[in-house]
C-alpha cells in the first residue's frame, strides 16, 4: 500500500490531526449528503402540480436542463467502479449546469421488471418484488455514498403498480390506434371504425360494418391497431418456457440466458406496428445530436430500400387446380429477365398449397434431399430450418442447403418456368419472404445455383472481360455501373440501358400490367410485445365468451401482478420443438377468470396471461421523471413541455442530455422513440423524439487472470513476480476483458471509498480518459487523484491546527493569468464533457499555487468552485470554512476575465527554408505585416539571410514566419 494512502492517516494523525484523510472524507461526505438529502438542495422545482415552487419565482423563465442516464436494472450483484461511470459524468455536469443558472432535472430511476429476479424467485421462492426491491435500496445506497445530485422525489421504479399503471394506459393508447397513411401520423381506433360504420371506407371483405359479429369485427381491427395479436413465427425455446426476440437468440440458435436450442414455431403473441413509423423514424434522426455511428445503426436496422413488387404466377394443388402467384420484392427489377429460379422461406404460407403429390419427371437427385415426395422434403427440411436463429440463418454458409418443392413458377418477362426452391437463408422477416434469385449477378444466389446445378442467365454486361457465359465465371458478377443486355420481350426492351433507365422501364412495365410496381420495403419487423413470464406487466387486455378482445377502462387500472404458487414458466426438454407456451399468470385461476362490468353488464371475461417485455417499461419514463406524482395523467402537458418541448436548439425535443453505454445503439432508443412518437401524434406529448442529445459513454476494463484450465480466478488476489503473475503460487495468464462478477475483478465502489473517500473516486474515474473511450481500471493509479485532493486541502486548511491559511493578499498577475486561464478551459472542458482535462487543469492550477507558497483568498474561492462540480463534497467543506454559508451547488460558476487569458506574449517561430532560426516574442495581436518586419529586422534573421534574395515571406501572425531564399 502507498505512503501516502489512508493507511498511514493514523500514524500522521498525532501530528497532522486535521490532514484530508479516508477518515476525515467520510465524515465531511455523510455530512454532507445528509444536508443536501435534507434541505432539498437537488430538487428542481416544475411549472405546474405538486412539484411546483412558488418561492422559485417564474420556472419557466428560467433555463433548464433535463439530463438523464439509462435507466438501471438492480442486479443483485450490487455495483462495481464501471457501473458509475455514466452516472459521475451527468451528474459533474448537472451540478456544472446548476451553477450557470439552470433549473436541472436530474434524477435516477430503476429497471426492475426482468428474468434475474423471476429466475431467483423460482430458486429460492422469494417474492420478485421482495429480492428487487432489497437490490434497489442497496443501489440506492451505493449510488447516494457517491454524492449523486439526484432529485429523489423524481425516483422511480417500473414495479410500482402506480408506475405500470401508466405503462398500461400508453399500451392501451396504443392498442386503441391505427396509422392512417395518408395523414402520416396514428389516429383513434373509433375514428376508423366510424368510417366503417357510414361506408366512407370499405371494409376488408366487401361486407358492412353492422352484418359482421365481433369476432369478425375484431380480427379485421387487428390489422390496423398499432398493438395486434397475432400468430406469428418466433423463437420458442423450450428449455426456458418462452418466447424470445431475435436480439436474445444467439449466432448459432440458443438462449442468450441459459444457452437452450430455440426453435421457430408459430404462436399467437402480442406486437407492435412499429413499422408503420419505419420513415418517421429514419427521418427524425436528422433532428438528433446524436453520434452519427447510432444513426447509422439505426437506420440500418430499418433498413429501407427501393426496389420494385413482382408476381411470379404458379400452379396452386390445394383441391381446386387454380393459380396463385408468389410476390417479391426487389431491389434489382432491373435483372428480371436474369430470374431462373425463386426460393421461399420455410415458413412462407405459400409453400403447402403450391407443393405437388409427386415429383416432376425432370427433377435432378440434388433437388430432392432423398426425399421420396415433394411434401416429405418440404416437412423434413422445415424441420431442419426450424432448429437454426434468424441470425444463424442469415450467416453466409459455404454449404447451401435447401429442397426443391416440385413446383413451377412463370417469370412474368421471360414467360420460362423457374423451379420454386426453400432454403433457410430467405427469411419471412424481411420482404415478402420469397425471393426471385439471378444467379448471375448475386453472390448467394450464384452459390446456391451451383450448389444445386441451376441454370444463370447474364443480364447486366461484365465490365472485366469475363464474357457473357455465367457458367464459366468463378463468382456472381454484381455491379451498378454497367448497362443491361439479354432483356428484350415483344413488349419491352432494356438492353443497352443503365441500371437507373432499365429499373424505371420495368416497374412501369409491371405496373401497366397489374403484376407489379415500385414499392419500398424495411429490413424493420413489427416488435414481438408478449413474454411468457410472471415478473412483467399484465396486459389490460380481457377476452369474452367468443374470443373477442376488450381493453379495460382507465379506471380498471393498474392491472396489477397477481400471486401465484410458482413463478417459474412451465419448461419442458430443451429440444421438444412442438411444445408450446403455458404461462405463470394462468395458474391463479381466479385472477384469469373474472367478472366485470365493461358497459354492457357483468359478464365473464378471461385475462391476457402473456406479460409485457421487460423493454416496456423503460419506453417513456423519461415523461414520467417530468411529473412522478401525477395521478391524472402520465405527464402534465404544461410539464412535458417545459422539460421536454421543441425548442430552436431542440428542433424535435427530448431530454437536453442522454448517456449511456452503445449497446442499446437500436433496441431500446428505436422503441422509446416509437411510443414516444404515437403519444406526440395523439396529442399527449408536444415533443417529436424522447432525447434531443445522446453521448455514449465508455466503458471500465479490467484484468481477466485466468488459471491453466481457463477459468477466471480473484484477480485481488494475484500476486506479480519478474513480470509473471501468480495464484496460490500457481501461473496465471493476463487478459484485457470486462469488469464482472462472474469474472472475478470486479471492484465495489465502497471499497475505494473505504480506502481514499468518494470524492477520489469520482476525480479518478473523470480523469482516467475522454469519457467515450473504453479504459482499463487500476487501482494503484486512484491514489493520484487522491493527492491532488490533499494538495487542495492543505492550500486552503491547515493540517496542524485545522485553520485556514489563505492570505487576504491580492493576487499578483500571474496569479490572475493561472486562473482566468484555468477558468475559461475547465468551463470549456465542462460544456464539452471533457472532464479528464477539465481535471488537469484544475490540478494545474492547484500546483501553480503549491509553487507560489501562498493562496490568496480571492483564487482559494474561485478553484473550489471550479472543483465542486468533480469532488462536491471536499468543495462543499471548503467553500463552508471559507467564511460561506448554505452550499454551494446554486453559487454562479467562474466566469473568466478576457483580459488575463490572452498572453501577453507569444513565442513565434521565424524559419528559413524550413529550418528555425530565431524565436520572437511578440503580442497576440501582432498583424502579419508587422510581424514580417520584425522577423526581417531580427539580427539572427539577418545573419541567416545574408546576399541571398528574399523570393518570398509566409507570415501568420502571431505564431510563424517562413522565408524562402535564393
Amino acid at each position: 500500500m502507498s505512503e501516502t494512502t489512508p493507511a498511514s492517516a493514523a500514524a500522521e494523525a498525532a501530528g497532522e490531526p486535521f490532514r484530508y484523510s479516508a477518515a476525515l472524507a467520510a465524515e465531511i461526505e455523510s455530512r454532507w449528503q445528509d444536508v443536501w438529502e435534507k434541505e432539498g438542495t437537488f430538487n428542481a422545482p416544475n411549472p405546474v402540480g405538486p412539484l411546483a415552487d412558488p418561492t422559485t419565482g417564474d420556472v419557466a423563465a428560467k433555463p433548464h436542463s433535463f439530463i438523464m442516464d439509462m435507466f438501471p436494472y438492480p442486479s443483485g450483484a450490487g455495483l462495481h467502479v464501471g457501473h458509475p461511470l455514466g452516472y459521475i459524468a451527468t451528474d459533474v455536469y448537472a451540478r456544472y449546469q446548476r451553477m450557470t443558472g439552470h433549473n436541472v432535472l436530474h434524477t435516477l430511476g430503476y429497471d426492475a421488471f426482468g428474468l434475474p429476479a423471476e429466475q431467483y424467485a423460482v430458486q429460492t421462492g422469494t417474492h420478485p418484488r421482495v429480492s428487487t426491491e432489497a437490490n434497489i435500496a442497496n443501489m440506492r445506497q451505493q449510488l447516494r455514498r457517491l454524492g449523486l445530485g439526484h432529485d429523489s422525489r423524481r425516483s422511480i421504479s417500473t414495479i410500482d403498480p402506480e408506475y405500470y399503471r401508466w405503462t398500461q394506459w400508453i399500451f392501451l393508447q396504443i392498442f386503441n390506434s391505427w396509422y392512417d397513411a395518408d395523414a402520416d401520423r396514428a389516429r383513434p381506433i373509433a375514428e376508423l371504425i366510424a368510417r366503417f360504420e357510414d361506408g366512407s371506407r370499405e371494409v376488408p371483405g366487401g361486407r358492412a360494418w353492422s352484418e359482421l359479429s365481433g369476432a369478425e369485427r375484431d380480427e379485421i381491427l387487428g390489422e390496423y391497431r398499432l398493438a395486434y395479436a397475432k400468430e406469428v413465427p418466433v423463437n420458442w425455446c423450450p428449455g426456458l418456457g418462452t418466447v424470445l426476440a431475435n436480439e436474445e437468440v444467439t449466432s448459432d440458435g440458443r438462449s442468450e440466458r441459459g444457452n437452450f436450442p430455440v426453435f421457430k414455431s408459430n404462436l399467437r403473441q402480442w406486437m407492435m406496428r412499429i413499422t408503420a413509423y419505419s420513415d418517421r423514424l429514419i427521418r427524425d434522426l436528422d433532428l438528433l445530436d446524436w453520434p452519427e455511428a447510432i444513426k447509422l445503426q439505426q437506420r440500418n436496422w430499418i433498413g429501407r430500400s427501393e426496389g420494385a413488387r413482382v408476381d411470379f404466377p404458379v400452379a396452386t394443388h390445394n383441391g381446386d387446380g387454380g393459380e396463385g402467384a408468389i410476390t417479391v420484392f426487389t431491389t434489382r427489377p432491373d435483372t428480371l429477365f436474369g430470374a431462373t429460379y425463386m426460393v421461399l422461406a420455410p415458413e412462407h404460407e405459400l409453400v403447402d398449397s403450391i407443393v405437388p403429390a409427386a415429383w416432376p419427371s425432370d427433377t435432378l437427385g440434388d433437388w430432392k434431399n432423398g426425399a421420396h415426395t415433394p411434401a416429405e422434403a418440404v416437412a423434413a427440411y422445415r424441420a431442419y430450418a426450424a432448429a437454426k436463429s434468424d441470425v444463424e440463418r442469415q450467416m453466409d454458409a459455404k454449404v447451401k442447403t435447401g429442397v426443391f418443392t416440385g413446383a413451377y413458377a412463370t417469370n412474368p418477362v421471360t414467360g420460362k418456368p423457374v423451379p420454386v426452391f426453400i432454403a433457410d437463408y430467405v427469411l419471412m422477416g424481411y420482404g415478402t419472404g420469397a425471393i426471385m434469385a439471378v444467379p448471375a449477378h448475386d453472390h448467394r444466389d450464384f452459390a446456391f445455383a451451383r450448389a444445386f446445378s441451376l441454370p444463370m442467365a447474364c443480364v447486366v454486361q461484365p465490365t472485366d472481360g469475363r464474357g457473357e457465359d455465367p457458367h464459366a465465371w468463378d463468382d456472381a458478377f454484381d455491379t451498378y455501373d454497367s448497362v443491361i443486355v439479354n432483356s428484350a420481350n415483344d413488349g419491352l426492351a432494356l438492353d443497352g440501358l443503365s441500371v437507373v433507365e432499365a429499373k424505371a422501364a420495368v416497374t412501369a412495365w409491371l405496373t401497366e400490367r397489374g403484376i407489379g410496381e415500385g414499392t419500398v420495403n424495411y429490413r424493420l419487423r413489427d416488435w414481438l410485445f408478449s413474454r411468457q413470464r410472471y415478473w412483467g406487466e399484465p396486459f389490460p387486455i380481457v377476452y369474452d365468451e367468443d374470443g373477442v378482445m376488450h381493453a379495460l377502462p382507465e379506471s380498471m387500472l393498474p392491472v396489477e401482478v397477481p400471486e401465484v404458487d410458482d413463478y417459474s414458466p412451465h419448461t419442458y426438454d430443451p429440444d421438444d420443438a412442438t411444445s408450446s407456451p403455458k404461462t405463470p399468470l394462468s395458474r391463479n385461476e381466479a385472477w384469469v377468470n373474472v367478472e366485470l362490468d365493461l358497459g354492457d353488464g357483468v359478464r365473464t371475461y378471461r385475462r391476457e396471461t402473456n406479460t409485457m417485455p421487460n423493454w416496456a417499461g423503460s419506453c417513456w419514463y423519461e415523461l414520467r421523471y417530468a411529473d412522478p406524482v401525477n395521478g391524472e395523467r402520465p405527464v402534465d402537458p404544461a410539464n412535458e413541455r417545459y422539460w421536454l418541448g421543441v425548442t430552436e436548439q431542440k428542433p424535435a425535443g427530448g431530454a437536453d442530455l442522454y448517456v449511456g453505454g452503445a449497446e442499446h445503439a437500436v433496441l431500446h432508443l428505436l422503441y422509446a422513440r416509437f411510443w414516444h412518437k404515437v403519444l406526440h401524434d395523439l396529442g399527449h406529448v408536444s415533443s417529436i423524439e424522447p432525447f434531443h442529445k445522446l453521448f455514449n459513454q465508455g466503458m471500465i476494463t479490467a484484468d481477466v487472470y485466468r488459471d491453466e484450465r481457463g477459468f477466471p480466478v480473484p484477480a485481488a488476489e494475484i500476486e506479480e513476480r519478474d513480470g509473471k503473475y501468480f495464484w496460490e503460487g500457481q501461473p496465471v495468464r493476463r487478459e484485457a476483458g470486462k469488469m464482472g462478477k462472474s469474472l472475478k475483478n470486479a471492484v465495489a465502489p465502497d471499497e475505494i471509498a473505504d480506502e481514499y473517500g468518494a470524492d477520489t473516486l469520482r476525480l479518478y474515474e473523470m480523469s482516467m480518459g475522454p469519457l467515450d473511450v473504453s479504459r482499463p481500471w487500476d487501482t494503484r493509479a486512484v491514489v493520484g487523484s487522491y493527492r491532488f485532493l490533499q494538495r487542495l486541502w492543505r492550500n486552503i486548511v491547515s493540517e496542524t491546527t485545522g485553520e485556514l491559511v489563505v492570505t487576504d493578499e491580492a493576487p499578483d498577475e500571474a496569479t490572475l493569468r493561472a486562473l482566468h486561464k484555468a477558468i475559461d478551459g475547465i468551463r470549456g472542458d465542462m460544456a464539452g464533457l471533457r472532464f479528464n482535462t477539465a481535471v488537469a487543469k484544475a490540478i494545474e492550477l492547484n500546483n501553480f499555487l503549491v509553487k507560489r507558497g501562498s493562496t490568496p483568498r480571492a483564487v482559494a474561492e474561485q478553484l473550489v468552485l471550479l472543483v465542486a462540480p468533480l469532488a462536491p463534497h471536499i468543495a462543499e467543506e471548503l467553500w463552508r470554512r471559507l467564511g460561506r454559508s448554505g452550499s454551494l451547488a446554486h453559487v454562479d460558476y467562474p466566469v473568466a476575465d478576457p483580459a488575463y487569458v490572452v498572453d501577453e506574449t507569444v513565442t513565434c517561430v521565424v524559419q528559413i527554408k524550413g529550418k528555425v532560426k530565431a524565436r520572437l516574442e511578440v503580442a497576440p495581436s501582432i498583424s502579419d505585416a508587422e510581424l514580417e518586419a520584425l522577423a526581417l529586422a531580427e539580427p539572427a534573421v539577418v545573419a541567416a539571410i545574408g546576399d541571398a534574395p528574399v523570393r518570398k515571406v509566409i507570415a501568420r501572425a502571431p505564431k510563424l514566419v517562413n522565408i524562402v531564399t535564393g
